[in-house]
C-alpha cells in the first residue's frame, strides 16, 4: 500500500510552472509589471507607414567647370569608375554615372550586408586612390555622401500671399529656425526662394584708366564688409566688448569703397568704376503650387523617430507662430505630401483588424472551452505581445536598427493571432483533465498538466517556427523589407511558450479558486 502511494505522489512536472505556481502573488505582480511596460511601449514605439531600410548607397559628385559631357567623362568618371570596380572587402552591386557639361555623378550601390558606414569608407579611400589620374584643377574635388530613405522629406509646408519672394524668404527662414529646433526634425530644406545678390558690374575701360585689377575690388570689398572688435570699455565694476560694425546692409554702403589711392592722394571709389545693383540671384530651385509659384519647406525627421508625432509637431509650430503674430494672418501655409495621413490610416486600420480578430478569436474558444476558460486561454494574447517587447533588443541586433511600428510588424501580430493561443489551449485543457478525471486537487493538476504537454507543444512551436527561420537570412532589398515579419512572429510565439507555462497555470488556478 505504502509502494501504491509512493508512485501515486509522484509526477512528472515542469519545474518553471511548478514554481510559478508555488510564488503566484509575485506571478501576478510580474504580469501587471509587463502588461503596464508592453502598453507604454507600444504608445511611445516609433509609428511608420514603412520600415526604415537603409541601403548602403553612396552618390559621389564632381564639378569641374567649362568642360563637356564627354570631357567630363574622359578625365573624371571613368577614373574614378576605375578605382570604384577595384574595391575589396564590401561587394559592389551597381554602379551607375552621369556625365553632364561640368558635372559628373557617380552612384554606388553595395550588397546590403555592408554597413553604410564601411561602404562610405571604401568609396573615399577609392577616390583617395583615383585623385593622381583626375585632373588638378577641378572646380570642387570629388565628393561621396551616403544616400537614405529616412532622408526623403515627409512632408512640404509650402508658404505664399501677397508678398515679395524676399518676404517669403524671411518668413520661410523664420519657420525653418523653428522647425529645427525640434528633436524629431533632422533639417528643413528652403525650396525655391530668391536669394538677394549684390551684383558689380564693372567698366573694364574705367578700370584700366584707374590702373585698378580684378584682385584690388577683391580685397577692398572682403576687407570693408567685416565687424570689427574696438576694445574694452570699463563700465563700473564691468568691463564692455566695443564692436565697429562694418558689414554691408545696402548697396549705398558699397558705393563708398576706397579700392586704391593714387600717390597723389586721388582716391577711386567703387562708384567710380562699376555699377551696383541689388537684385535676385537667378534661382537653381523652383516650387509650385496650384500653378502658382510659392516657398517651400521640405521637412525630413530623423531615423527612428515617430512619424505620425513629428508631423504633428510641425503643424502645431507653425499654428503656435500665427497664434503669436510670428507669421502674419494672411500669409497662407498649406501642408501637402504628408505621409502621417496615410500612415495614420493604414495604422488605425490594421490596429481595429487585430481586434476584430481577437474578438474572432475569443468567440471561437466560447463555442469549445466554454466563456470563463475562453477569456482566460484569449488572456494570452496581448500578454504574449507585452511579452515580446520585452525581447525587442534582441529584434533591434536581428534587423539591424530600431523596431518600429510599422504595417510590417502590425502584419506579423495580426498573422500570429490564431497561433498565439495554441499553447494555453493545450496546457488548460490537460490540467481541466486531470483535475475533472482524478479529482486531483487544481495546485497538482496544474503542475502535472504542464509537465507532461511541455514536450509536445515545445516541439509543435517549434515546428511552426521552424519555417520562419530562412527568411532571417534573406538577401537583397526585400530581405531587408521582410525581415520584420519572422523577427516579431519568432519573438511572439517564444513569448506564447513563457506565457502557456507560466502563466496560464497561475491564473488557472486562482480562477478555480474563486
Amino acid at each position: 500500500m505504502k509502494i501504491f502511494e509512493g508512485i501515486k505522489d509522484k509526477f512528472k512536472e515542469f519545474k518553471p510552472t511548478s514554481w510559478a505556481i508555488d510564488n503566484r502573488t509575485a506571478i501576478y505582480i510580474i504580469a501587471i509589471l509587463i502588461s503596464a511596460y508592453g502598453l507604454v511601449k507600444f504608445n511611445s514605439m516609433p509609428k511608420e507607414q514603412f520600415p526604415d531600410i537603409v541601403v548602403p548607397t553612396i552618390s559621389i559628385a564632381t564639378v569641374y567647370v567649362g568642360n563637356s559631357p564627354k570631357d567630363i567623362e574622359n578625365l573624371v568618371t571613368r577614373p574614378i569608375e576605375k578605382q570604384l570596380k577595384g574595391i575589396s572587402g564590401a561587394k559592389v552591386n551597381k554602379i551607375q554615372s552621369t556625365s553632364q557639361a561640368d558635372y559628373s555623378l557617380i552612384i554606388v550601390e553595395f550588397d546590403t550586408d555592408v554597413k553604410t558606414d564601411l561602404a562610405k569608407q571604401k568609396v573615399k579611400d577609392a577616390i583617395d586612390k583615383a585623385k593622381s589620374d583626375l585632373p588638378t584643377d577641378l572646380t570642387s574635388e570629388p565628393d561621396a555622401q551616403e544616400f537614405a530613405f529616412s532622408e526623403m522629406p515627409i512632408m512640404f509646408v509650402n508658404i505664399s500671399g501677397d508678398y515679395d519672394g524676399i518676404k517669403l524668404k524671411q518668413y520661410a527662414d523664420k519657420m525653418q529656425d523653428r522647425f529645427e529646433e525640434l528633436s524629431e526634425i533632422t533639417r528643413a530644406e528652403i525650396v525655391g526662394a530668391p536669394e538677394r545678390e549684390i551684383q558689380v558690374n564693372v567698366d573694364p575701360y574705367k578700370m584700366n584708366t584707374a590702373r585698378v585689377s580684378f584682385m584690388d575690388i577683391e580685397n577692398a570689398i572682403s576687407r570693408e564688409n567685416n565687424d570689427i572688435t574696438g576694445g574694452l570699455i570699463e563700465v563700473g565694476n564691468m568691463k564692455r566688448t566695443l564692436k565697429v560694425k562694418g558689414q554691408f546692409s545696402s548697396v549705398a554702403d558699397l558705393q563708398n569703397i576706397i579700392v586704391r589711392s593714387s600717390a597723389r592722394g586721388a582716391a577711386v571709389y567703387l562708384r567710380d568704376i562699376a555699377e551696383l545693383k541689388d537684385t535676385i540671384k537667378e534661382k537653381d530651385s523652383y516650387a509650385r503650387l496650384d500653378g502658382k509659384n510659392v516657398v517651400t519647406l521640405n521637412i525630413v525627421k530623423r531615423a527612428g523617430e515617430n512619424l505620425i508625432n513629428c508631423a504633428d509637431k510641425v503643424k502645431a509650430a507653425v499654428a503656435d507662430m500665427q497664434d503669436k503674430e510670428e507669421l502674419p494672418k494672411d500669409l497662407k501655409v498649406v501642408f501637402t505630401g504628408d505621409q502621417s495621413r496615410q500612415t495614420k490610416t493604414s495604422f488605425n486600420e490594421l490596429i481595429n483588424t487585430i481586434i476584430i480578430g481577437f474578438i474572432l478569436v475569443l468567440i471561437i474558444l466560447m463555442f469549445f472551452m466554454g466563456v470563463t476558460n475562453a477569456f482566460f486561454v484569449a488572456l494570452s494574447v496581448p500578454l504574449s505581445v507585452f511579452v515580446a517587447f520585452l525581447f525587442l533588443p534582441i529584434a533591434d541586433s536581428i534587423v539591424g536598427t530600431s523596431v518600429t511600428l510599422n504595417f510590417i510588424v502590425l502584419f506579423a501580430l495580426l498573422f500570429g493571432l490564431g497561433i498565439i493561443v495554441d499553447d494555453a489551449i493545450v496546457v488548460i485543457e490537460n490540467t481541466h483533465r486531470i483535475y475533472n478525471n482524478g479529482k486531483v486537487p487544481i495546485v497538482r493538476s496544474a503542475k502535472e498538466a504542464a509537465g507532461e504537454v511541455f514536450i509536445p507543444v515545445l516541439a509543435g512551436t517549434a515546428t511552426t517556427l521552424a519555417p520562419f527561420f530562412p527568411l532571417l537570412f534573406w538577401k537583397g532589398l526585400i530581405g531587408k523589407f521582410m525581415i520584420y515579419l519572422p523577427t516579431i512572429l519568432i519573438l511572439t510565439l517564444a513569448a506564447s511558450l513563457i506565457v502557456a507555462f507560466i502563466f496560464n497555470p497561475v491564473f488557472e488556478i486562482g480562477r478555480a479558486h474563486v
